[in-house]
């Protein structure tokens, strides 16, 4: 064996939160007993003594069938018997206690008072404290993983948006080439350009989203599971630790007021005295080591029908992207960097306060540090999970452009609504909708889609006059939300920092303006679309002054038709629609509580139930570990997707 102050669960036992967090269940579980043992000693006392002896018999079955699960964990590895138990410096101690209980067949009421006031109670608030403490590390575990299984799917998803872009881009080569003498071959060839470039910013997106992943693997395996077992291995520590103190203090009561129990009292304070948190979990470990390879780093998969390779496009178009991405990462990090410091310096109190403790038998301040240092451990997690995330991003895109980081006058975007048809400033095609599908810069005016957004290079056209007080405002704001990080209670979830954006999916969540087809029209080209007289379609992108209008049917075909086919219809926009925006009729049960962080969420109790909103950026699609929806009062928020269950 190797020192035992050397050991710790996340070297020794990779992977094995579980089965941890198992061994303290049965630590929980031991204490249930010994605590219902001397509860029931404490009653049997002031009644017969013969019934002590029953009692002791019924503790040493219970502690027969829990004798391997406490000391050797459900499934060890290895073969065992009855002297590797004997190995537990616990269950040694346990030993002596039934035998000592065993023994003693008189008592008085003074005895069973104090047994009952100043141990079984006692035992019972640690025992609630630490099942409380085991509660939100299991949270936690399943946090990381539903964390880190989001970071997963992510990578999943950008691997098919990137296929499904590269068979566009084919399927537009393949029009563009029949379309050649066409009336609509410059329209084709506008549309196959800008597929190309949706498919060059699939292909960047999933390679960020590998480096993502692998990132998120890598500190998941490497440092956030070993740090949930450490904490798990202290946690067990400290209950052993004060379980053994409670029951020496018990002993001491015993042998101040019966000196014929001295001798045997006596051999059970050196059985607990002799209980070794380290030992035992050493013994532990020994037992239920196991081969564990982490897994390999993902790698660059190209598309099954279009040669590619693993080097990040920087084409022009591309490059804005992904130097607009840098900017915005860049800017998260430095809203980021002060909440980790402040967190650290939390943690780094909270801990010598916590390594100064020394267990006793008495329910103290304990349980309450223990819970902050958790928490604060945890948080800082967190933050620095969202802080490797934003830095794999930053080094991805650095390692691709270089020096070249484009223009250094970023937009101010703002979202807008456009009643009337605007132009984009990317794609020069129309903005035109009530719902706010694009943005107009607040200093120079210009007006992109949403999707936009990104591709519109960091070239603001105003006056440098300006810039420098803009510049200094925002400084201004983020010190002023720096300065008050150690007391706000609104500072930001980690989460918040790399929240997934949903995928661009055209035509979903876009309201476009109604039309009435006046005459039957039958295309003469595959980018037509046929239409009957009276039948309802939606104008996708208005007369640009050639004569035609796109687009789309019921059935959801687009194509174009023309415009003097058409008449424009008034929407109603009634109940029907602000039912389906409110929402989607499917249903959950919140089961734990949940106080809110933000404006934007919602708070939950245990067995609430809330319906989930609609739409392609609702409920379940919200994205980065969060759901959105509305609670019984009809208030609209999000909240963590793993603290609830769907019905």
């Amino acid at each position: 064996m190797a020192e035992l102050s050397d050991r710790t669960y996340g070297q020794a036992l990779p992977d094995q939160v579980e089965k941890i967090a198992a061994l303290f269940d049965a630590h929980l579980e031991v204490i249930s007993d010994v605590r219902e043992l001397y509860s029931a000693r404490a009653a049997l006392e002031r009644e017969y003594a013969a019934k002590l002896q029953l009692l002791a018999k019924k503790a040493g079955e219970k502690k027969s069938k829990m004798e391997s699960l406490f000391i050797l964990g459900n499934d060890p590895t290895i073969s065992w018997d009855a002297k590797t138990l004997k190995q537990s410096t616990l269950n040694a101690a346990y030993d002596e206690i039934i035998g000592s209980t065993a023994s003693t067949s008189q008592d008085h009421v003074t005895i069973a008072d104090a047994l009952t006031s100043q141990v079984a109670e006692v035992l019972g608030a640690v025992e609630r404290n630490n099942e409380e403490a085991k509660k939100k590390e299991m949270q936690y575990f399943q946090k990381l993983l539903a964390d880190r299984d989001r970071v997963y799917a992510d990578r999943l998803k950008s691997k098919q948006k990137y296929d499904e872009d590269c068979v566009e881009v084919e399927s537009f080569r393949l029009k563009q080439g029949r379309a050649s003498d066409d009336k609509h071959a410059d329209r084709v060839a506008k549309q196959a350009e800008q597929q190309r470039n949706d498919m060059l910013n699939s292909k960047n997106i999933y390679l960020i989203s590998t480096a993502i992943a692998n990132q998120a693997k890598d500190k998941f395996f490497n440092e956030d599971i070993p740090m949930l077992e450490n904490e798990f291995q202290t946690l067990q520590s400290r209950l052993v630790a004060r379980f053994a103190k409670i029951l020496l203090y018990a002993q001491s009561l015993q042998q101040s007021h019966l000196d014929v129990l001295q001798s045997r009292i006596t051999n059970v304070q050196s059985k607990l005295n002799q209980v070794d948190p380290l030992k035992d979990q050493s013994l532990f470990m020994d037992c239920n080591v196991k081969p564990f390879t982490a897994p390999g780093d993902w790698k660059f998969e190209p598309c099954s029908t279009h040669y590619d390779t693993n080097a990040m496009s920087i084409e022009p178009a591309p490059k804005v992207f992904i130097q607009n991405k840098l900017r915005r990462c860049r800017e998260k990090m430095e809203e980021l960097q002060p909440l980790i410091e402040t967190k650290r310096n939390e943690f780094n109190r909270l801990s010598s306060q916590v390594q100064a403790y020394t267990a006793d038998h008495s329910v103290g301040t304990i349980d309450k540090l223990t819970d902050d240092y958790l928490g604060a451990e945890h948080q800082l997690a967190l933050y620095t999970s969202s802080e490797r995330i934003l830095t794999a991003e930053i080094e991805t895109i650095l390692a691709a452009v270089g020096g070249d980081e484009g223009a250094h006058k970023p937009h101010t975007f703002k979202s807008s609504v456009f009643s009337i048809p605007t132009q984009c400033g990317y794609c020069k095609s129309s903005i035109w909708g009530l719902t706010k599908q694009g943005k107009t810069c607040k200093l120079c005016g210009l007006s992109v889609h949403s999707k936009c957004e990104l591709k519109i290079p960091a070239d603001c056209q105003q006056s440098e006059a300006q810039r420098p007080s803009t510049l200094m405002s925002r400084t201004s704001t983020v010190s002023s939300r720096t300065s008050v990080l150690g007391t706000s209670t609104a500072t930001p979830s980690p989460s918040s920092f790399v929240q997934s954006a949903p995928a661009e999916e055209p035509g979903k969540g876009e309201s476009f303006p109604a039309a009435r087809v006046l005459f039957d029209f039958s295309p003469t080209s595959e980018f037509e679309l046929e239409v009957s007289e009276g039948a309802m379609v939606h104008i996708v992108e208005p007369d640009d002054g050639s004569g035609w209008v796109k687009v789309v049917d019921e059935d959801g075909d687009r194509g174009l038709v023309p415009a003097s086919y058409l008449e424009s219809v008034q929407e109603v926009s009634g109940g029907k629609a602000k039912t389906a925006q409110r929402g989607s009729g499917k249903r959950v049960r919140a089961i734990y509580p949940y106080e809110t962080q933000g404006s934007d969420e919602l708070g939950l109790q245990e067995g609430e139930i809330l319906e989930l909103s609609s739409g392609p950026r609702g409920g379940q699609n919200y994205g980065g570990g969060w759901w959105e929806g509305f609670n019984g009062k009809g208030q609209k928020g999000i909240f963590p997707s793993n603290y609830v269950e769907t019905l």
